[in-house]
């Protein structure tokens, strides 16, 4: 099959890892708790408190003690998902603000409208949340980049390492997964996809190799119709 469908992943692929780590996640730390008590009693912020409670198995818990739960989580870089969607909102007010931009290297910047322009349909699945995502394209030091994307996927569709996420997403825009390729920095990442029928490209910025799939050491290195599945 041809491929007609780019789903890519974002720390290490399009964006420097250094980013999320030395700039995201300290800016999340620093906020966080006075976003949490400042938005408890708002619906959408209380509905992930909720869920902090019910995955920490402290359903009696007061804003301080799901707070302290947060930074533990933020501390291990758990991938849960009401982490992300706190840490996008808290996100949200700095990139609107202006004290954010988000990183995007300029090589994927140049390939993504490269490939939007001839009629790749590009899509996102990144552990960071929905809202995580559009921040960092749409505040990006190239300007707003998500006119370039046709939808986002995070956790809620599964794991990344599971090939039946991949199956989902397949399935949720309606493309064959042998028509898709995933891109991303993760050897277990690309296994999964693989798994699940996509093809797959690895992305080595410091080089190097990831096992069992094509790597190459940016977005100038890859060419979306040389990749075809069975």
């Amino acid at each position: 099959m041809a491929i007609t469908t780019i789903l890519t992943d974002i720390e290490g692929t399009t964006s420097a890892v250094s980013f999320v780590y030395d700039v995201l996640f300290p800016f999340a730390r620093e906020r966080l708790p006075a976003y949490v008590r400042a938005h408890a009693q708002q619906p959408e912020v209380a509905a992930q408190l909720a869920a902090v409670r019910q995955a920490s198995g402290e359903p009696d818990a007061d804003v301080e003690r799901v707070i302290q739960i947060l930074l533990g989580w933020l501390a291990e870089d758990r991938k849960a998902t009401p982490l992300k969607a706190l840490q996008g909102r808290v996100w949200a007010e700095g990139y609107q603000a202006g004290t954010l931009k988000g990183h995007v290297y300029p090589d994927a910047v140049a390939a993504l409208r490269q490939w939007h322009a001839a009629g790749y349909r590009l899509y996102v699945y990144s552990s960071g949340s929905v809202q995580a995502q559009q921040l960092i394209f749409g505040y990006s030091e190239a300007g707003d980049l998500t006119p370039l994307f046709s939808g986002y996927f995070d956790t809620t569709s599964g794991g990344k390492r599971e090939p039946a996420s991949y199956t989902a997403i397949a399935t949720a825009i309606n493309v064959p997964a042998g028509q898709v390729l995933f891109l991303s920095d993760v050897v277990e990442e690309l296994n999964a996809a693989q798994q699940a029928g996509m093809a797959t490209c690895g992305l080595a910025r410091a080089g190097g190799e990831l096992q069992g799939h094509l790597t190459v050491g940016g977005f100038y290195a890859i060419e979306p119709r040389l990749f075809q599945t069975e």
